[in-house]
């Protein structure tokens, strides 16, 4: 796991002595990524420029110095990640050459396949997370790549004669060449899903590389600043729909058991370093499954890492160290009051370099900073959501649209005028006393802003306009954000073109193309790296992927539960009873902070002076009826709060 950047410059003026200085400059800012090494490589002619910054994973010796110089010479490659079956790659290599290695780094071993088999069959065998930047020195053609999924970042761009990339937009913020030009267009998308969607960036010109391509741009294309158009080698819409049209077919035990291959066989891999290594644990499904498979492949018990609130609506740590203790794992924990969990807040704005607005980015840090004090690589349960049906929209997208239907709007709207007497806590109070009388599998956390949500849905006139209100905040963001237009995303793509009739399988493929690589990988990524820890997802390894969409959804969601597979899995190793609850997520109290603590801090923020981009009456309606608790806004206020956060941090 590290940090790559690096740039070519089209006005050939520099000297060696300055491609080094700026390479330097650009890498140094990213040196949370890897603070074990750093590297450069330039050539003068060209005017190119790689740098790398190290976590040392496998090979800590010299031997995995980058950026690396193929066997030949050919080819020189700056890399982040990890390549999981590079073992395998290496025997497949020796049946063809016999190489003199210079070490044992996965780096090392992915530079002689592409040298061996070609770029294109050398990223189809990859198993992994990667970005890299790769400079055939005979061709002179660069080319940078990003893994299937997405789990680590590239960036990449035009900054006048200069073509830049990095793992991170502060690296390309340190090239003398920037352009520090906001697109409003993009802050529009941002308020929408409370992330910014590739291939857009915050800043005009400057673009995130999408999951599963590669860009190849030989020496005159980038003298003549060509369009550059990502190629595919791997694509999550055509895996959805080849799982779909080619369902599993054996029975539900098979089912079970290939999966669990499966699944052991990625934590496997992804137990494979030459440093301290452990997991998250929250005691969900996800994390509870990873660890228990880990466990079972151990002679050693597991190092687990659980978080706790003080707040009981928020606070799972109970569960994980019930979990921890049935397995016997070395569990350590650690309870966090509201001010430690407040006081990463400022930082949020230099950690993720454009605006991010998922809460839950502050205790996925903390978590990752208590991690990173026992071990240097900590696998967790993300993806587990997206592939397996675990979000909360999947249990009920369906039978709300099918009774949403049938209803009058007259009748909708004498029941909007009903719930707005109710706020959320008035709601909470009522039903949590209810309890009793809901199936225990139909239960939720926060009735109130469940409801409020149902409320923001219920005269949706498709499925898929169901669908977006679900996952969307700010959905009038041409009255909120000044001079802004309308810009076509991923998203809207999927929903247009795709072959998938069930509207559960379409929610889950979108959230796989979107909402994962550009919310939750984001999330992890930035959190992880920001104190140097790597974090690694079996779930994304692509064959449990490519399985989990040949199984049918019966074996994902069955009477109201989720995840029904991965449970018949967990139930192996851990009673029923410590894993069946209703899901949580990880969360902290945003809405009642708001109102209290942070009230100062945001009132500053959502000064109408210091709106600058944005119309601020229906801004303050928002907070004034979240201050009085009238509604629960706190997801929109962050949106607008992490906004003007960033705003002031970065210009």
């Amino acid at each position: 796991m590290c940090g790559i950047t690096g740039f070519v410059d089209l006005s050939h003026q520099l000297t060696v002595v300055q491609l080094n200085g700026v390479i330097k400059k650009m890498s140094n800012t990213i040196i949370h990524r890897g603070p074990d090494d750093s590297g450069v490589w330039v050539d003068v002619s060209m005017g190119i420029a790689l740098g790398h910054r190290r976590l040392s994973i496998l090979d800590l010796s010299p031997g995995g110095h980058q950026p690396m110089l193929s066997y030949s010479g050919r080819y020189v490659i700056t890399f982040n990640g990890e390549i999981y079956n590079h073992q395998e790659i290496k025997r497949e290599i020796e049946t063809h050459i016999k190489p003199l290695w210079q070490g044992h780094s996965d780096t090392e071993i992915m530079l002689t396949a592409i040298e061996i088999f070609g770029l294109e069959y050398a990223l189809r065998i990859f198993t992994g997370m990667f970005a890299f930047a790769l400079w055939d020195r005979e061709e002179k053609i660069l080319y940078i790549a990003r893994d299937r999924i997405g789990e680590k970042p590239l960036y990449y761009g035009w900054m006048g004669n200069c073509f830049v990339f990095g793992s991170e937009l502060k690296a390309l913020k340190a090239h003398p060449s920037w352009m520090n030009n906001i697109d409003q267009d993009v802050i529009a998308l941002y308020l929408k899903h409370s992330y910014i969607p590739a291939p857009y960036s915050i800043y005009r010109d400057i673009y995130k590389l999408m999951p599963g391509t590669f860009i190849s741009m030989s020496a005159s294309r980038i003298a003549n600043k060509q369009n550059i158009a990502p190629i595919a080698y791997w694509s999550a819409i055509e895996t959805v729909e080849k799982g779909l049209n080619n369902p599993f077919s054996g029975s539900e035990i098979e089912a079970i058991e290939q999966l669990e291959e499966i699944l052991k066989t990625s934590i496997k891999q992804q137990m494979i370093a030459d440093v301290a290594l452990g997991a998250f644990l929250s005691g969900g499904i996800d994390s509870s499954t990873v660890v228990s498979l880990m466990q079972a492949q151990s002679s050693n018990p597991v190092k687990t890492f659980t978080i706790g609130l003080f707040e009981k609506n928020y606070d799972e740590a109970k569960y994980a160290r019930a979990i921890a203790k049935h397995l016997k794992t070395d569990h350590t924990e650690l309870y966090v009051t509201p001010k430690e969990t407040m006081d990463v807040i400022p930082n949020l704005s230099t950690l993720y370099d454009e605006p991010f607005s998922d809460s839950s980015q502050i205790p996925t840090f903390i978590i990752s900073q208590l991690t990173h004090k026992y071990v240097t690589v900590s696998l967790s349960g993300d993806g587990g959501d997206e592939i397996f049906g675990g979000y909360n929209r999947y249990l009920v997208g369906k039978n709300i649209w099918n009774n949403l239907k049938w209803i009058p709007d007259n009748i909708i709207n004498i029941y909007r005028r009903i719930m707005s007497l109710l706020t959320p806590q008035i709601i909470d109070t009522l039903l949590n006393k209810l309890n009793f009388i809901i199936p225990k599998k139909m239960r939720q956390n926060n009735y109130g802003d469940k409801i409020q949500k149902f409320n923001d849905v219920i005269d949706a006139k498709t499925i898929d306009d169901l669908y977006l209100r679900l996952i969307s905040h700010w959905n009038n963001t041409d009255a909120i954000v000044i001079n802004s237009n309308i810009l076509t995303t991923m998203l809207a793509s999927v929903i247009e073109n795709n072959n998938i009739s069930d509207p559960i399988c379409k929610m889950m493929c979108i959230d796989l193309i979107t909402y994962l690589p550009d919310d939750i990988l984001v999330k992890v990524d930035r959190a992880g790296m920001g104190v140097s820890l790597e974090l690694r997802m079996p779930f994304l390894n692509h064959h449990v992927v490519e399985f989990a969409w040949s199984l049918p959804l019966s074996m994902k969601i069955r009477q109201w539960q989720s995840k029904w597979i991965l449970r018949q899995i967990l139930y192996r190793y851990v009673p029923q009873k410590m894993v069946d609850r209703p899901k949580m997520g990880f969360a902290i109290p945003i809405d009642t902070w708001l109102r209290g603590p942070l009230r100062d801090w945001a009132e500053h923020l959502l000064n109408e002076k210091k709106m600058c981009f944005f119309n601020p009456k229906p801004i303050q309606k928002k907070w004034h009826e979240h201050l009085t608790g009238k509604h629960n806004w706190q997801h929109h206020l962050w949106d607008i709060l992490m906004f003007q956060s960033w705003i002031e941090t970065n210009n």
